[in-house]
């Protein structure tokens, strides 16, 4: 079995030390991490070789960098406010990774159609725990 490549968004989150300890537990290797707040000094312990952005942007640079250079991301754990959910499955799915959100994964029905179909042309799956 390889390693695979995690990143994480909403690294100051409630959940994500759980999704850190996971990555961790599993011989996984967490690659990059984001949250527009800093006070993520428990991913030294666990990854400290992991980049860390404060900026969604520059995050979302660095994670295109990696495609583009074939050491993409296998997963994408997905923490971050319930209302950003489907944009960053989105974006998960368009950097060549498989999605892992946090529930609920929309807030308004009609938006799991958009997912669905975004799923089908990444060819990437979306898992919702």
């Amino acid at each position: 079995m390889s390693i695979k490549r995690f990143a994480l968004i909403g690294a100051s989150g409630y959940v994500a030390p759980r999704h850190i300890q996971a990555i961790k537990a599993t011989g996984n290797s967490l690659v990059a991490a984001t949250d527009p707040h800093d006070n993520v000094g428990f991913l030294d312990a666990y990854y400290p070789d992991a980049a860390f952005f404060t900026e969604f942007e520059r995050f979302d640079r660095y994670m295109d960098k990696l495609k583009n250079q074939n050491k993409g991301i296998d997963f994408v754990s997905i923490c971050s406010p319930n209302h950003l959910h489907d944009a960053h499955i989105k974006s998960a799915l368009r950097w060549g990774a498989d999605a892992i959100c946090e529930k609920p994964m929309v807030l308004n029905p009609w938006n799991i159609d958009v997912l669905k179909r975004v799923e089908k042309e990444s060819g990437k799956g979306i898992w919702n725990i």
